[in-house]
């Protein structure tokens, strides 16, 4: 059996609040292993995205431990924790975080360069990627020139330009029409069957939930499996 790309155990995850300590997270067990689809609902609030950010190494559990490619990350150095998700882990999120001074190629391109590729090569993937995603025209446009669609967009060939071994998304089409949402979950799940990227998707759409493998409920900082 392969080793998780991704193991949460036991983790927990405390804020404070004043002068409450507000426990979001309650002893969370989940694994991700290649090729594998997981779909996470549940009410706003109940801690899906704070889950997210603790899968990916943007912030630390409380209590517990995450592992990512079997290496725990609170082992790590910040400098360390930043080339093992570059390499492992791709993100895409409800809001697109592209760099507004930077054209979509660039953007594209950045986690390719953060790995010290030659900037010809990131570039050439990173049109390529465009094209994937249906936008090989407005390589040269910065993100206030495109539409909210076509911004998601190039924020998932971001994501996927270094073939990560697991994507991230955070409610990722909650801001898309209903068309340009189907044609971006197609375009994952393919890269999940060609691939074997693994998924995980945090959603409030139970149509895209139905499509994953696996479905969790958030709920009261637990997460349980749904049938």
């Amino acid at each position: 059996m392969s080793k998780p790309v991704i193991e949460a155990i036991d983790i927990h995850k405390t804020f404070q609040q004043g002068k409450l300590d507000v426990e979001v997270l309650k002893g969370i067990n989940f694994s991700v292993s290649a090729g594998e689809t997981h779909a996470i609902i549940g009410a706003s609030g109940a801690g899906k995205s704070t889950l997210m950010h603790l899968l990916g190494g943007l912030d630390h559990a409380s209590a517990g431990e995450v592992k990512v490619m079997g290496q725990p990350i609170s082992e790590l150095s910040e400098k360390k924790l930043g080339l093992l998700r570059n390499r492992h882990l791709g993100f895409i999120y409800q809001f697109h975080h592209l760099l507004p001074e930077f054209s979509a190629q660039e953007n594209i391109a950045m986690p390719l360069l953060v790995r010290r590729q030659k900037r010809e090569l990131a570039n050439a993937s990173a049109l390529g990627w465009l094209d994937r995603v249906g936008l090989g025209q407005r390589a040269r446009h910065k993100p206030g020139e495109l539409s909210g669609g076509e911004r998601q967009r190039v924020a998932l060939a971001r994501a996927l330009v270094t073939s990560p071994d697991c994507l991230l998304a955070d409610e990722p089409t909650g801001n898309l029409d209903l068309k340009t949402a189907r044609q971006m979950l197609e375009l994952m799940l393919n890269l999940n069957q060609v691939r074997k990227i693994a998924l995980v998707v945090v959603t409030h759409d139970m149509d895209i939930a139905r499509r994953m493998q696996f479905r969790w409920r958030m709920e009261d900082g637990k997460l349980s499996r749904e049938s």
